[in-house]
């Protein structure tokens, strides 16, 4: 008798084709922000995302549960609450349980973009630091899933270990 295949032996070095991905609206929110969901691990609660704001928004303060690494591609964007800008190349680690405001530096070109690395969840808090809503895998998932419905595009599978 022959031993089934182990999960893990699937699980290979692939290529994420980010083109055949679409931008998606960063809705309910506003339609002006958009991601590009390029990964979702449900089992450790992370994804991989690109992230394109124009370069006059300001984002809502946010709580991290986990830990989050962004790196500037394009444009600079700064958090309200400390003193540095982060420009093409800049990588920014951001620490689990951090909270903070993200916002665009203007001079910068038309948009930033960034790829994020998020582990756990996003709390978006309002004025008075109440929660108002949550973010995570699972929340991205089911924003792409019905984007691509509502545009006759097939999903593909971003949750795949297989490649």
């Amino acid at each position: 008798m022959t031993a089934p295949r182990m999960n893990f032996e699937n699980v290979n070095t692939a290529l994420i084709d980010h083109e055949a991905l679409p931008w998606v609206p960063f809705t309910p929110y506003t339609p002006d922000v958009h991601i590009k969901l390029l990964k979702a691990d449900p089992v450790r609660g992370e994804t991989i995302t690109l992230l394109k704001v124009p370069a006059s928004m300001e984002l809502p303060r946010h709580h991290h549960s986990g830990t989050v690494i962004v790196y500037t591609i394009a444009g600079a964007w700064r958090y309200k609450e400390h003193d540095w800008v982060a420009r093409p190349g800049s990588v920014v680690f951001e620490t689990a349980g951090t909270a903070h405001t993200p916002a665009a530096v203007a001079g910068h070109g038309d948009e930033v973009i960034t790829l994020n690395i998020t582990m756990g969840e996003l709390l978006y808090m309002d004025d008075a630091s109440q929660v108002v809503a949550i973010e995570n895998w699972k929340t991205l998932v089911d924003r792409y899933l019905a984007y691509c419905e509502a545009q006759g595009i097939t999903p593909h599978d971003v949750t795949s270990f297989a490649g």
